[in-house]
C-alpha cells in the first residue's frame, strides 16, 4: 500500500521546529494528529494548538497514528529514537519516518527501513526562534529533502504547502552543507556578537550596539538579494581603500592576535569578492599584501602564547 497522498503527520519532538512546522501542515489543511516530547508540558501545548491533535507519553503511539512521523530531536538522540520504533507488517510502503537534521544522514533510520517504512530527511534551511511569527517568516526559505522517489514527491509537497523551495541532496554531503550553513545563521550572530564585544571597549552596551548594528545587518542581507554577494559588498575593500584598511587591521592587532587574526581571515573573504566583480579595486594587491601581513602576525602571536 502506497503512502497516502494526504497523510496523517506526526512529530516526535515538540520544540521550536515542530511547533512551526506543525502548524504551517495544519494551516494547509494537513492533519497533524499526533505528538510527543520528552516535555509532556510541551507536548500538550502543541497539541492543544492544533486541531485533532493529540500529544501522547511514548514515540511509538505517535507512529500508530500517523502516516508520516517527524523526528524533530537532537541529532545525538534520532538513531537510539528510531530503533526503539516498531512498523506493523500490515503497514509496510504506508508509513514514513523523516528526520529533520541537517548534518545526519538517513541511514540512522535503517532500522525503520528494514521493517518497510519509507525513510527520509527535511531538513528547514531556517533559524527557528520559537515565536508565532516563525510560521510566516518560514515562507521562502528552502527545505533539504532526501528520500526516495516516492517520499521526496510528498516531502515537496509538505515543503511547497509552508511556501518553501526544495533543495535535494545526499547523505554523504551532509557535513559540509549543514557546517557551511551556519555561517548564514550561527556565525553570523558570532560575527555580530564579536562587533558587540569590540563596541563594549568603546563604551556601549550591547542594546545600543544592537540598535545600531541590526538595521545594518537587514540591510547587507536585503543588498545580498537585490545585488549579489559581490555587488553588496561595501567598506574600504570595496572601495580599495588600501590604506584605511591598513589602519583597520593595525587597529585590530591591538586587540589580540584573536580579534586580529578573524578580523584578517574576513578581510581575505571580502578581498575575495571584490575579486569576483567586473572592475577589481586596482589596490587589491596592496590590501592582499596588508591582510596577509597581519594574519602571518596573528598566527605568530597566537603560536608563540601556547
Amino acid at each position: 500500500m502506497p503512502l497516502p497522498a494526504t497523510p496523517r503527520l506526526g512529530f516526535i519532538g515538540a520544540g521550536r521546529l515542530a511547533k512551526c512546522l506543525a502548524a504551517g501542515f495544519a494551516r494547509a489543511g494537513y492533519a497533524v494528529e499526533a505528538v510527543t516530547s520528552r516535555s509532556p508540558e510541551s507536548a500538550a501545548q502543541l497539541a492543544a494548538a492544533l486541531p485533532r491533535c493529540r500529544a501522547f507519553s511514548d514515540a511509538q503511539a505517535v507512529v500508530d497514528h500517523a502516516d508520516v512521523v517527524f523526528l524533530a530531536v537532537p541529532d545525538d538522540n534520532i538513531g537510539t529514537i528510531a530503533n526503539s520504533l516498531r512498523f506493523p507488517a500490515d503497514r509496510q510502503d504506508s508509513v514514513a519516518l523523516v528526520h529533520c537534521s541537517g548534518a545526519t544522514g538517513v541511514e540512522v533510520l535503517a532500522s525503520a527501513r528494514a521493517q518497510g517504512a519509507s525513510i527520509g530527511g527535511f531538513h528547514p534551511l531556517y533559524l527557528f526562534s520559537g515565536d508565532d511569527g516563525d510560521l510566516e517568516r518560514i515562507a521562502g526559505c528552502s527545505i533539504t529533502v532526501e528520500a526516495d522517489v516516492e517520499l521526496a514527491a510528498l516531502l515537496g509537497a509538505l515543503a511547497h504547502a509552508l511556501g518553501c523551495e526544495i533543495l535535494t541532496l545526499a547523505g554523504a554531503q551532509r557535513m559540509l552543507y549543514h557546517g557551511a550553513a551556519h555561517y548564514a545563521a550561527s556565525f553570523a550572530l558570532a560575527g555580530l556578537a564579536e562587533a558587540v564585544e569590540i563596541w563594549r571597549t568603546l563604551g556601549f552596551d550591547e542594546a545600543q550596539s544592537l540598535r545600531a548594528l541590526l538595521p545594518m545587518m537587514a540591510g547587507t542581507v536585503q543588498a545580498a538579494r537585490a545585488k549579489g554577494l559581490s555587488g553588496a559588498l561595501a567598506g574600504p575593500v570595496s572601495r580599495g581603500d588600501a590604506a584605511l584598511l591598513e589602519r583597520q587591521l593595525a587597529a585590530f592587532e591591538t586587540l589580540g592576535a584573536d580579534h586580529a587574526m578573524l578580523y584578517a581571515l574576513m578581510t581575505r573573504r571580502a578581498l575575495s569578492l571584490a575579486g569576483r566583480r567586473e572592475r577589481p579595486p586596482p589596490s587589491m594587491d596592496a590590501m592582499t599584501e596588508a591582510t596577509q601581513a597581519t594574519l602571518s602576525r596573528a598566527f605568530a602571536r597566537s603560536a608563540s602564547a601556547t
